[in-house]
């Protein structure tokens, strides 16, 4: 059972109204989003790629340019070895582009998800140093390789990482132990003794603060490092960051000039999915073109999509964006056999009892496992592992609540792991398929959540009546956008709503079409995407119904029309 919560931040909404000639309700929204002071606001409003901090405020940032600037001078070669997802393949795009520019004898190296796994291996290290490699600098990974980054320090190579995952610790009797690997440099904000303000920093966006150092220090003009704003922007949406504060800035510019973008990589995946000439928001990022960008490391090779994005020809690159999408076709329809499995194993099991949920799919594609517990995780809110039979070992990933810190619960079994990796989100992990039982014992065994952060929350920014919507007030929260973790699409909410004239369209009859009225006789037009059947089998019960929406102008066939989009209902 859902709780609806309000959220009731306080502040002079009418002043910030005035200041910034704004309806109070978006003052209201700006507030529960924990925007304060007028300088904050006006970032949040009017925020530039000017206000971003400086690369070198980044912990060992003046090590790294010194150190590869000398490398380049020398000629040395130079390998970047990435991830196979969206943040690492355009982490690496980032560094290859950048390394280019400023003249370095560099390749790349994206592993393969089946053959290599996550991250720098033993392997990995091998072939550098018989390819000759000088230089490794990893993007998207490295912190929690401390054994491989030692075992390429003793064969003689330097070795830089750029990454933003959780810092590997040992729990001790003083407390936690930071493990951090013995790299020439490690540049990583979520370091303990790194100044840089923002945290929450996806891969791609601390590679391109590398390259902006690096840039800066070669003389290059910052307006060819700005050109890299839409491949960091396409990075935190796919990656799931938080947009606020610098992650906000970027994204809103990044998706202002990917609508007009001159890679034609991406112009090539845009018009692969019917969006050419579109307004590209967030939504499209992480939901249509980041999943065909992932598409090809999870089901062929990443290499596939980096190549992609570093295309310079037309048709070249229109070839490549179409099997990106076909691929990504292919990797839905295996999603949802996926997904439709986990709920019958968890049903027909008694797994639902448990509040971590380890759901092991032998014959799912290993790559699938995130996706499959992300959705889990939305239907039964606990937290999901989904594993999966790998070529040696079992392999899984995980999606968790914001109540559960997935990463620090992992340490807790360490033991029970070959390797794992990842943030309080969302994690990956190997193991013995011997020990998958006793993970999911011990996992549950060590849970503390309770009945009550188990329950899924829904919150209210405004019990706003139907009554208050205008055209002019629906404009206007598109000043919030993009929206996404961190900065959610607003919420209103209205009790004792009366249901008119309600049809059910669509294809797969999902689409509940209707007029609400309110008690003094407003009627706005309305529409619930899901489970029409089981809305309108609620509705037919009730008088009146109380219901969370969002409200958008309407487009159909020319004609504008203000409606509200039913979230959720009760």
């Amino acid at each position: 059972m859902e709780k609806w919560m309000v959220c009731a931040k306080r502040a002079d909404f009418q002043k910030i109204s005035q200041e910034f000639g704004i309806d109070p309700v978006i003052a209201r929204l700006i507030r529960n989003r924990d925007v304060e002071g007028s300088e904050n606001i006006r970032s949040y409003l009017y925020g530039t790629l000017k206000e971003l901090p400086l690369p070198w405020l980044l912990k060992d940032m003046h090590e790294a340019v010194e150190i590869l600037l000398k490398k380049i001078r020398e000629h040395k070669k130079i390998r970047i070895i990435g991830d196979y997802d969206i943040d690492g393949v355009t982490s690496t795009c980032i560094l290859l582009k950048g390394f280019q520019r400023l003249g370095a004898d560099v390749d790349t190296y994206i592993p393969d998800r089946i053959k290599d796994g996550y991250g720098i291996h033993e392997q990995l290290i091998q072939k550098a140093v018989e390819d000759g490699v000088d230089t490794i600098v990893t993007c998207d990974n490295g912190i929690a390789a401390s054994a491989e980054i030692s075992d390429a320090k003793a064969r003689g190579l330097t070795v830089v990482i750029t990454d933003h995952h959780d810092i590997p610790f040992r729990e001790t009797s003083d407390g936690k132990e930071w493990i951090i690997p013995v790299a020439d440099a490690v540049i990583n904000p979520k370091q303990t003794d790194c100044g840089y303000p923002n945290k929450n920093l996806c891969g791609a966006v601390v590679a391109w603060k590398l390259i902006w150092a690096l840039y800066e220090k070669s003389g290059i003009s910052q307006s060819e490092v700005l050109e890299f704003t839409e491949l960091a922007a396409v990075a935190t949406v796919g990656d799931v960051m938080d947009l606020q504060g610098e992650n906000r800035i970027i994204v809103k510019e990044g998706l202002h000039r990917l609508s007009v973008t001159h890679t034609p990589g991406l112009r090539a995946l845009i018009r692969a999915n019917q969006l050419e000439g579109a307004e590209i928001t967030a939504y499209h990022v992480g939901f249509v073109l980041g999943p065909c960008i992932n598409a090809s490391g999870r089901l062929d090779t990443a290499a596939r999509s980096l190549e992609l994005l570093c295309e310079r020809d037309e048709e070249k690159a229109a070839k490549l964006a179409g099997d990106l999408v076909a691929l990504n076709q292919s990797r839905k329809a295996m999603t949802e056999k996926g997904k439709e499995d986990a709920i019958r194993l968890i049903e027909e099991t008694g797994l639902n009892q448990d509040r971590v949920l380890v759901v092991y799919l032998p014959d799912c594609h290993e790559s699938l496992a995130g996706i499959i517990a992300g959705r889990i995780r939305e239907k039964y809110h606990k937290p999901v592992f989904v594993l999966t039979k790998g070529e040696t070992s079992v392999k899984g990933s995980g999606r968790s609540i914001e109540a559960y810190s997935m990463y620090e619960e992992m340490v807790k079994c360490g033991d029970l792991l070959i390797q794992f990796g990842g943030h309080p989100m969302a994690a990956g992990l190997s193991i013995e398929e011997k020990n998958v039982d006793l993970f999911r014992k011990r996992l549950n065994e060590n849970c503390t959540l309770t009945e009550e952060e188990l329950r899924p929350k829904i919150v209210i920014d405004v019990p706003m009546p139907v009554s208050y919507l205008s055209r002019e007030l629906t404009e206007q929260l598109k000043i919030l956008e993009p929206f996404g973790k961190g900065n959610t699409k607003p919420l209103f909410a209205q009790k004792g709503l009366r249901v008119l004239n309600l049809r059910i369209l669509g294809k797969n009859q999902n689409v509940a079409k209707m007029k609400l009225e309110d008690m003094g006789g407003t009627r706005i037009d309305a529409v619930y995407f899901g489970e029409a059947d089981e809305f309108a089998a609620f509705v037919q019960k009730q008088e009146t119904i109380s219901v969370t929406y969002y409200p958008e102008i309407n487009v159909y066939q020319g004609r504008e029309t203000l409606q509200a989009v039913i979230r959720n209902y009760c």
